[in-house]
């Protein structure tokens, strides 16, 4: 049997524990890695001083944003691809393959040529204070040019996994992430580069993990071609991955506004309180691309067995991949909760002022962070299902329809604490209007 057959079996038949291990398991080792590696940057960056570290989390969200068409094109052809497979159309799933992966390659490069023509305009807009700008600008014009491995990494990601190669997405994400972390001191320390050398680090350790996914495309390892010639631009293509993609991408723009939002409202409070917030959202990020990372190989499997009609299969996998990702999200809050103090005190420098404010905001959202395994299974469930009207619901809740409001009010009337908990009052009225939507689809596939 060829390898692309192995795959679709393994969505098909294999018992649902095992499939979402085998799946689920090596994507979050990937994700996990990767999002190490983000907390790498902050790490030694850190040592540089708190402006320095300022500035890779106002640049954060920029990066994000580039990602999110990455994940506009990835994730929406990776729900429609999983569905066409469980359908038999193996045919018209190499169509969708290709035209995602080009077009978000075009995207990419033209967002990023626009961003770097009004650079620091958009640093200033995302909350850079003056001492903060010339570090943000430096790291971003290397960082952004970057971000078109990125887009190509991330797009690939998600379709390599809707076929159930979930060991290659974890090699790639593995390969960028081990070297990031190793070439993050030389360059930064050893050759002097400052924040200018985690910038040439991170870009890398993307173009490593491109090197990857070309190899598994070129070697014939995938069950599609990835030829220009197979891209069709269809309306009912192009509208399959718009309906789940367009609601990813306003997730990821929400999550780039969120933390905007944060540094801004963090701004009359100095540098300090930029920095230290700016840690609180990388560890929660860890947490977060871990939970995504499993649930990448919860989707396909989801996907496969509602176009297959296997919704018995459909069941199991939905109420296995809650309890699992529950205990991880009480467990990896919890450490987060019980040791901010020591957590924070990594990315200080001794700084004081910066480790109270990022221990008090770490222990907020470390307890709400119980709540997130169940709200984004959901939400990942609808997309792979293939309801993008539910799934944007959803997924905009956490960072759009529930926290803009809070973080807009809670600071005028707390002050700095408001700040801490404007993320997890989200994080628990989105709980609530996940549970709400639940109900109805728990009937339907009854």
């Amino acid at each position: 049997m060829n390898q692309p057959n192995k795959k679709i079996q393994l969505l098909e038949c294999a018992p649902v524990p095992n499939a979402l291990l085998a799946m689920g398991i090596p994507t979050m080792i990937g994700m996990l890695v990767n999002a190490f590696y983000n907390l790498a940057d902050a790490y030694f960056v850190s040592g540089l001083g708190e402006s320095q570290m300022g500035a890779i989390s106002v640049v954060y969200p920029l990066g994000q944003v580039v990602v999110g068409l990455g994940l506009l094109f990835g994730n929406g052809a990776a729900s429609y691809i999983s569905r066409l497979l469980g359908s038999g159309d193996k045919q018209k799933a190499s169509h969708v393959a290709s035209t995602a992966l080009y077009s978000s390659l075009l995207a990419g490069a033209a967002l990023i040529l626009l961003s770097l023509g009004f650079l620091r305009p958009i640093l200033r807009l995302l909350g850079a204070t003056e001492s903060i700008l010339p570090y943000a600008v430096t790291y971003a014009g290397i960082y952004l040019l970057s971000c078109i491995f990125n887009v190509f990494n991330v797009t690939m990601n998600n379709i390599a996994t809707s076929e159930g190669a979930a060991k290659t997405t974890m090699c790639a994400l593995m390969a960028g992430a081990v070297l990031n972390i190793v070439l993050d001191p030389i360059f930064i320390y050893a050759f002097h580069g400052g924040v200018a050398g985690a910038a040439i680090a991170t870009a890398i350790a993307q173009a490593v993990s491109t090197a990857v996914y070309l190899w598994y495309i070129l070697r014939g390892k995938s069950a599609f071609r990835f030829h220009p010639r197979d891209c069709r631009f269809s309306k009912e293509i192009l509208s399959e991955i718009g309906k789940i993609g367009v609601p990813t991408l306003v997730f990821q723009l929400l999550t780039s506004l969120s933390i905007s939002l944060v540094n801004n409202a963090a701004f009359p409070y100095g540098d300090a309180a930029i920095a230290g917030m700016g840690v609180v959202t990388r560890l929660i990020s860890m947490g977060s691309l871990t939970v995504f990372g499993f649930l990448k190989g919860f989707q396909p499997i989801a996907g496969y067995s509602y176009g297959a009609g296997q919704f018995d299969r459909l069941r199991e996998a939905i109420r296995t991949s809650i309890a699992w990702s529950t205990i991880f999200c009480v467990l990896y809050g919890s450490v987060l909760a019980l040791f901010a103090v020591p957590i924070v005190s990594q990315f200080a420098s001794e700084n004081r002022e910066m480790i109270v404010l990022g221990a008090h905001a770490l222990r907020a959202n470390g307890i709400s962070f119980f709540l997130f395994g169940f709200s984004t299974v959901y939400s990942s469930l609808f997309l792979a299902l293939g309801k993008g009207k539910e799934g944007f619901v959803l997924g905009a809740c956490r960072q759009g329809i529930c926290f803009v409001p809070a973080i807009l009010l809670f600071p005028s009337v707390w002050g700095l604490t408001g700040i801490f908990y404007a993320q997890p009052a989200a994080d628990v009225l989105s709980a609530l209007i996940t549970a709400c939507m639940a109900l109805p689809l728990s009937r339907q596939y009854r």
